[in-house]
């Protein structure tokens, strides 16, 4: 299993940025994904579950209405658009497979003016 994010970056306070992950190694289209992010001395946490057709999402209370999971099973990635992005979002964002729990390597988001 293998994931490559993308898309990360600096903006500022109201921008918008969007990441990618792109699998390969296992049947994209038949697992769940997910995004987690890690903010300077806190635990990794949960932003976004896309089930593995796409039908069903589900995000954490402090992203819900600015941020949105999808993916493309065509092209075996997973997408998060974040929208209105606060300097609390500031972290390093993971995409995670539900299979082998299998990481990618993480990309940098800084929210900062």
């Amino acid at each position: 299993v293998q994931l490559v994010e993308s898309g990360g970056g600096l903006v500022q306070p109201g921008g918008s940025l969007r990441l990618s992950c792109a699998a390969s190694g296992f049947t994209f289209s038949r697992y769940g994904m997910s995004w987690y992010r890690q903010a300077p001395g806190k635990e990794r946490a949960l932003v976004a579950t896309i089930s593995s057709a796409g039908g069903s999402t589900n995000y954490a209370d402090s992203v819900k209405g600015r941020f949105t999971i999808s993916r493309d099973n065509a092209k075996n990635t997973v997408y998060l658009q974040m929208n209105s992005l606060k300097s609390e979002d500031t972290a390093v964002y993971y995409c995670y497979a539900w299979v082998n729990d299998s990481w990618g390597q993480g990309t940098q988001v800084t929210v900062s003016s």
